[in-house]
């Protein structure tokens, strides 16, 4: 119940900004609306506002719209000619259909804003021990150090004040295929040591997953290697195993920390995908004993890996981030930036290849990314209405017919030639531009279901 609400609270949101956006400025510019709907289908709400507009609220809030008074799409009176949208000077309708993909990216700003002025608790930039062989490995990073600040190639150092940070970061700098120069050390005062990240040497990367953080060394925040919760008939619990033990050894390898430890739990099979066993030595309220685990398989085929059936860490370190008025909205700016930023460049990479589709998500993953926000508090909802948000906003924006970038692409041209597009041709971009719409929205669902089944 609480995802179907948090999905409905989210869309009804996003997209009343939306529309509220082509409506204000519609009426800014002189034109009569008709009609302001928030879904389709069976109408539940209606109302007349004080400008004449019929306010409606419909059953399926998978969309909206803003009618406008229209010459092309009814008869209209010699008295209110001057009031309809086509009537309309070319910066006029320019203005209303950009205002919907605005209205969602200023939502955006004031989201993230209102994020840093509530603050919220992210992990510290501390390191867990890389997996042998990966770029962080490879560098000298160790388990432990705190990342104070990193430069990209020709670009100026930044602070790096949280593990999300960090993670962002090299997200941008790995789809752009930038190198990284860390500063890094055993505590904040001493981070100075200087480590080189060649992203660069990943190639094209197709998405930025779980994958690529393995494959960079640099997956999860210090955490230390102490068992909580165990189940009942899992390996942990049958190799006598207990919550809070914490694990010094695994077949002589020192365990430096909890990330470490889950990364030898699930490669702990043979080539038949068979649990091997390992001899453990863990502290048990300052005893030290010696086990052994045998982590059980779990998964098919390559994605095979060993399981114990324990959480594994402790609580990762955390500050609170917070910002004054001025600075939250200045953050909220840059963030959204970003965001947009990496959308754009992610949707090119798709366009050319670069990026497998698998990245498009469809209202399946919307709906359950809405419901673990919520469950997760104000903060991260928030976080993710902002997200969508500019993911609206930048979509819309895309010079693709149906979408309101696909009407601005037609004004440009109309500004340049000096005359509009005839309606036959904007007919067949209309029908073109639904066609790839549905064919994007197949894939994304196809998308979620695949994610659904595993």
């Amino acid at each position: 119940m609480l995802t179907l609400l948090a999905f409905v609270a989210a869309l009804a949101l996003l997209i009343a900004v939306h529309e509220w956006g082509h409506y204000r400025m519609a009426l800014a510019c002189g034109v009569k609306v008709l009609r302001f709907s928030i879904g389709f289908g069976p109408v539940l709400l209606r109302w007349q506002g004080r400008s004449g507009t019929e306010f409606t609220l419909c059953l399926l809030p998978l969309g909206g719209y803003v009618r406008m008074l229209d010459e092309r799409e009814a008869e209209v009176s010699p008295q209110e000619r001057h009031l309809a949208f086509n009537t309309q000077p070319l910066r006029a309708r320019a203005a209303i259909v950009a205002a919907g993909p605005l209205a969602n990216l200023v939502l955006a700003v004031l989201l993230y804003a209102a994020v840093s002025w509530i603050g919220q608790p992210q992990a510290r930039a501390v390191l867990s021990e890389p997996a042998v062989g990966t770029l962080a490995a490879q560098a000298g990073l160790r388990s432990g150090q705190w990342v104070q600040r990193l430069s990209a190639d020709g670009e100026s150092e930044q602070e790096i004040e949280s593990f999300d940070q960090l993670r962002w970061v090299l997200t941008e700098a790995a789809l752009a295929g930038q190198d990284l120069t860390l500063w890094a050390g055993s505590a904040p005062q001493s981070a100075t040591d200087e480590y080189r990240l060649p992203l660069s040497t990943l190639g094209p990367v197709e998405s930025a997953d779980v994958e690529l953080f393995a494959r960079i060394g640099i997956v999860a925040p210090w955490s230390a290697p102490v068992l909580g919760e165990l189940l009942e008939q899992g390996a942990a619990a049958r190799a006598g195993l207990q919550a809070g033990d914490r694990v010094l050894s695994v077949d002589g390898l020192v365990v430096r920390d909890a990330q470490q430890l889950r990364q030898l739990i699930r490669t702990g099979l043979d080539r038949q995908g068979n649990g091997l066993a390992q001899a453990w030595v863990l502290e048990r309220r300052g005893n030290r004993l010696e086990l052994t685990v045998r982590p059980e398989p779990q998964g098919e085929g390559p994605q095979r890996v060993g399981r114990i059936g324990a959480f594994v860490g402790t609580p990762p370190e955390t500050v609170t981030l917070q910002e004054d008025f001025l600075g939250g909205l200045v953050q909220g700016l840059r963030r959204t930036g970003e965001v947009a930023s990496l959308t754009l460049g992610m949707m090119g990479r798709m366009v050319v290849g670069l990026a497998s589709l698998d990245n498009l998500s469809g209202p399946i993953s919307i709906a359950e990314y809405a419901g673990k926000s919520a469950s997760l508090g104000g903060v991260a909802y928030l976080s993710f209405l902002a997200l969508i948000s500019v993911s609206l906003g930048v979509l819309n924006l895309l010079p693709l017919p149906v979408l309101d970038g696909g009407h601005l692409l037609y004004y440009l041209i109309e500004g340049v030639t000096g005359r509009p597009i005839p309606e036959q041709w904007l007919e067949r971009l209309q029908r073109a531009g639904m066609a790839l719409l549905l064919a994007l929205m197949s894939v994304a669902v196809f998308n979620d279901i695949a994610r659904l089944l595993g």
